[in-house]
């Protein structure tokens, strides 16, 4: 994997470089990156803009924007109404940064929110990350508002029935009409990438693995790639594969729970019960092979901590062939229920340009026609090699509610070909090798890991003692969430679950 890096004088050179890339490049913005380097001589705040091709299977590289930003005036161009996937990024840089998107069409505070002290930003180096900050009481957060006959507002959030993470949802509707969607997340940020300021390598890879529960395989993946890049080295080939099984499993057991979900937004109880059982009959498996029900401790930096036995291998052989009699009869059951399918059909539409535009990733991008895969763009795990496994990139066009069902299920039976193929080619061998202790300094690593909603993008550096200066992750669900509020206005408010539990995202990897 390739990183080219353009660093720029005039920071008001950027737009014109980034809609080079976006247009006849056609690349697409993977993430931003912000930095306080003002202890370093330069002394100042930098911006690194990260861009990917979007051709399918097109070379494996990032191009890097750089611009630096003098901390006593920190004010960038703003990127939004050209590359409107910067939009998150711009408004979370001005808040944990203090760096100024100038130009951006939504001035609102996004990670903290209303009643945070003014001028304090959490990520740059002086802040102390230990203290307390008093906050004061906050008045109604500001919100697009719909004005006309009929016209109602419906508040859902941010504490919810179900067992679920907050997040604020504000319907502008007439009638059951969606009319306008506004969504307000962040309610439980941890700071972690702050946290992770100065840990030692492998302190560091057990935040990132907690990052999010159901994505510990994928996280921990990406943060040891990127780990491995600066370190110069590749984890065994016997190492690679069972990465890659544990990668496959997670993307399985999320995709049939996620199967079963959608089916409780639309009141099908047998197909929430189908599903749920289908991802317990897997979640004990994960915990025969790892020990925990998430995977976790099953990758490490260097390889992978566990091996797996012959009759480990057997175990899962049988729960795969189970797994797929069960998902293909609980799609038949979908697809043969008009009630469902009559929920599900032009229900919460996202289209192919909109997906485009917002940089959408996984089954969300795929379902709206984007052929984007990291695990063939980006390839990683045992998909790298002279030999890489035959992946099939299901994509579909409709981009709604049935075409996101419908690609997740075909990528579960994806998953469990490949995890097949994965065991067919495991050899004996060593499972780790080992990092230099410490690690070169000042060097910066890349990696795109295709989890189970998407292309997550990992930015890592060490400092000067081989430690972690700064660490930065983009999930998939960062870029995603704006999709549903998008796609929430095709909808009516009552099938607004279906929109969301389609698009299945995760609060954890976003507030982070």
């Amino acid at each position: 994997m390739a990183d080219h890096t353009v660093r720029f004088v005039d920071p008001a050179d950027l737009p014109a470089a980034a809609a080079v890339l976006t247009g006849s490049h056609a690349m697409a913005l993977a993430t931003v990156v912000a930095t306080d380097e003002t202890a370093t001589p330069d002394g100042d705040l930098k911006v690194r803009y990260v861009f990917e091709p979007t051709a399918p299977g097109g070379p494996d590289r990032f191009v890097t924007l750089v611009i630096s930003v003098d901390a006593t005036r920190p004010e960038v161009p703003s990127l939004t109404t050209l590359v409107p996937a910067a939009n998150w990024h711009e408004r979370e840089m001005r808040d944990l940064f203090g760096i100024v998107p100038v130009g951006h069409p939504d001035p609102r505070p996004l990670v903290v929110h209303d009643g945070w002290p003014q001028g304090v930003f959490p990520l740059r180096k002086a802040f102390d990350g230990s203290r307390r900050v008093a906050v004061e009481p906050a008045a109604e957060f500001p919100h697009l508002v719909a004005e006309g006959e009929g016209v109602f507002e419906i508040p859902v959030g941010p504490i919810h029935a179900g067992i679920i993470e907050p997040g604020h949802f504000r319907f502008s509707s007439v009638g059951e009409t969606v009319l306008n969607l506004d969504a307000r997340l962040f309610y439980t940020h941890r700071g972690l990438e702050k946290r992770m300021e100065g840990l030692s390598p492998l302190d560091a890879f057990y935040v990132v693995e907690r990052i999010c529960g159901v994505c510990s395989v994928a996280h921990g993946l990406g943060y040891c790639e990127a780990l491995e890049q600066i370190a110069g080295v590749a984890a065994p080939p016997r190492a690679r594969l069972i990465r890659t099984i544990a990668l496959e499993l997670e993307r399985l057991y999320n995709h049939v729970g996620d199967v079963g979900n959608v089916c409780a937004g639309a009141a099908f109880h047998y197909g929430t019960t189908a599903g749920m059982r289908l991802k317990e009959t897997l979640q004990q498996v994960n915990e025969r092979l790892a020990g925990n029900r998430f995977l976790r401790g099953l990758v490490i930096p260097g390889g992978a901590r566990l091996d797996l036995s012959s009759d480990l291998l057997r175990v899962l052989a049988a729960t795969l062939r189970d797994t797929l009699a069960g998902l293909d009869a609980l799609m038949e059951r979908i697809e043969a229920n008009p009630s469902v399918v009559d929920r599900l059909d032009d229900t919460g539409v996202l289209h192919h340009q909109t997906a485009l535009d917002l940089a959408v990733a996984g089954v969300a991008a795929r379902a709206s026609g984007v052929d984007r895969d990291a695990r063939r763009d980006h390839p990683h795990g045992a998909f790298v090699g002279v030999d890489p496994p035959d992946l099939h990139v299901v994509t579909a066009s409709e981009g709604d509610a049935m075409a996101r069902v419908t690609v997740r299920a075909l990528e579960a039976r994806e998953s469990i070909r490949l995890i097949g193929e994965f065991v067919r080619r495991l050899e004996a061998g060593p499972l780790q090798i080992a990092l230099a202790d410490p690690l070169p300094g000042g060097r910066i690593g890349i990696s795109a890991i295709e989890s189970a909603r998407g292309e997550a993008v990992h930015w890592l550096r060490t400092d000067a003692a081989g430690r972690v200066e700064r660490y930065h992750l983009r999930s998939p669900s960062y870029h995603n969430w704006p999709a549903v509020a998008l796609a929430g206005q095709t909808a009516i408010v009552p099938d607004f679950p279906l929109v969301n539990k389609s698009f299945e995202l995760c609060y954890s990897c976003t507030d982070r």
